[in-house]
């Protein structure tokens, strides 16, 4: 088998050759340290408000469905504008692009934060959304771009690929303890806090550096992706909005997910007869980027299970507080965080992705089902603990490949875009499996309320079968999660190419086969 070769005078002059030839090489650390930031901003964003919006529709007097148009206005723009996003950040530069981002995230954030009513806070969300389309991939093909040499790669996207895969469970603990201590609007303000030193960095360490052809920005197929990606998020959120399994059946559901499928299909056939189009088909039909983009989706998927009704486990069966549920994450975001960051750098330039991918898959999947065992009372140290740790590990085998897998072996000028097309994996997999698990919850939940409907014979008997209904519901949502993490292992091991995935050179073209 054939390694890179690591040793101290090649990395100092694979240093020396990429300082030349990249401005950025010099000081990648510290540019690191920046994309984090920015990474970590765009991530919280996906959780962190979700503690506190019953504080905000308390202070602001909206309905509770109008709160969940809370959540999906950032995932609508978010999801539908990422393509668009990287692409530009392809034509304009990448600098001009993450600094715009930045500062337009922060703004949208203050804008929000200061709302005087649901329409205030809606819109911006919404902008923050279109502003974190930009900044998402932007960041993510600054780092691919800057760090060439594989082995740096490997640690500078395990690092990343660790603060995306934690920052949903740290963005519960920051909301539940901004919520708790100060106020509800907090939760878009600290937003300004981090863009501060991230804008600072950016404007200090980046070198604009734009695309040197210019080619036509692809309007047809910014259309059709949009709206398609548009379509579908919308038709899966509005289905949850429903009760059961009534909203999947409704006409703004079914319209939007036939015709945000269609466009979607249209889009390719467009992709694969114009010149400069807006998503590449050869970013895509190379294998291991293929499966890294399905892990990441399904992953996200699978994921919710973990975020969502575990926290209404905790919250409403434990009684624990918001600030106490999301210090109960911090095992998993913590066993993620290392093993991303130190397996992606050790790992995958040994091990082959078609290995480690599945395997990761399969832990957390066997996490998943080991979560059946909560119950009325429950126990976090026996039942949950021992999960979230499981869970954790598997998905740090998951996340950072994934994002190297992602964008390794694209041209410059296309690393933009590839970033784009990683984050759009994760984004619509988070709001497939949010409302998929939602309705399989809900559904489940009614089923057993009906199927003890003969037990109930006074308050007291009500509450204990509704209170048991929700273990049900939940020990079924786990099932499904962990039935999906199984079925992406075998894709996964089936799609990925055998062999060492970094090669030697830097230069992604190629894995490196046993």
């Amino acid at each position: 088998m054939t390694h890179p070769d690591t040793s101290t005078a090649q990395v100092q002059a694979a240093v020396a050759t990429g300082a030349a030839a990249d401005p950025h090489y010099a000081r990648r650390w510290w540019i690191l340290a920046v994309l984090g930031l920015a990474q970590l901003m765009v991530v919280l964003d996906a959780t962190i408000v979700n503690i506190a919006l019953p504080h905000a529709q308390a202070a602001l007097g909206f309905s509770n469905n109008d709160r969940q148009w809370i959540v999906t206005g950032y995932s609508l723009a978010f999801g539908s504008l990422l393509l668009l996003g990287g692409r530009i950040a392809d034509l304009f530069g990448r600098k001009r692009i993450f600094i715009i981002g930045v500062v337009g995230f922060a703004a949208a954030s203050a804008f929000g934060g200061a709302a005087q009513n649901f329409g205030m806070l809606l819109t911006g969300r919404v902008i923050q959304g279109a502003f974190g389309a930009l900044l998402a991939p932007a960041t993510l093909s600054l780092l691919t771009t800057t760090f060439t040499h594989p082995a740096e790669r490997g640690k500078a996207t395990g690092i990343y690929g660790a603060i995306a895969g934690a920052g949903a469970s740290v963005g519960l603990l920051l909301g539940g303890i901004l919520t708790e201590y100060l106020d509800w609007r907090w939760v878009m303000y600290v937003n300004v806090l981090i863009a501060a030193p991230a804008l600072a960095g950016g404007i200090v360490l980046l070198k604009n550096i734009a695309s040197p052809d210019h080619p036509k920005l692809d309007l047809a197929g910014t259309v059709l992706a949009g709206f398609g990606l548009f379509g579908l998020v919308f038709g899966f959120s509005n289905a949850s909005m429903s009760p059961g399994s009534t909203g999947w059946t409704k006409p703004a559901t079914l319209g939007t997910l036939i015709g945000g499928a269609v466009l979607l299909a249209v889009f390719v056939v467009v992709e694969r007869r114009i010149a400069h189009p807006l998503l590449p088909l050869r970013i895509v039909l190379d294998r291991n980027r293929a499966g890294a983009y399905l892990a990441m989706f399904l992953a996200a998927i699978g994921m919710f299970g973990v975020f969502l009704f575990l926290t209404y486990y905790l919250e409403e069966t434990l009684q624990y507080s918001a600030v106490k549920t999301g210090l109960a994450f911090l095992p998993l975001t913590l066993v993620l965080v290392v093993v991303a960051g130190l397996g992606n750098g050790i790992l995958l330039s040994r091990v082959s992705a078609r290995l480690l991918v599945p395997a990761g898959l399969v832990l957390a999947g066997v996490g998943m089902a080991l979560l059946t065992r909560i119950g009325l009372p429950g126990n976090y140290a026996a039942d949950v603990l021992p999960t979230l740790v499981l869970v954790g590990f598997g998905l740090g085998l998951v996340f950072a490949p994934a994002f190297t897998l992602g964008t390794l072996g694209v041209d410059s000028g296309d690393a933009g875009v590839a970033s784009a097309t990683i984050n759009v994996a994760q984004q619509i997999g988070g709001s497939i499996g949010t409302s998929l698990l939602n309705t399989i919850a809900a559904t489940a939940a009614a089923g057993y309320v009906t199927a003890h409907a003969a037990s109930i014979t006074s308050a007291a008997s009500r509450q204990l079968v509704v209170a048991n209904s929700l273990i049900h519901s939940y020990h079924i949502v786990f099932w499904v999660a962990a039935a999906i993490y199984a079925g992406a292992a075998v894709v996964t091991a089936l799609l990925l190419r055998p062999g060492v995935a970094l090669p030697p050179d830097g230069s992604g073209a190629r894995a490196v086969h046993a």
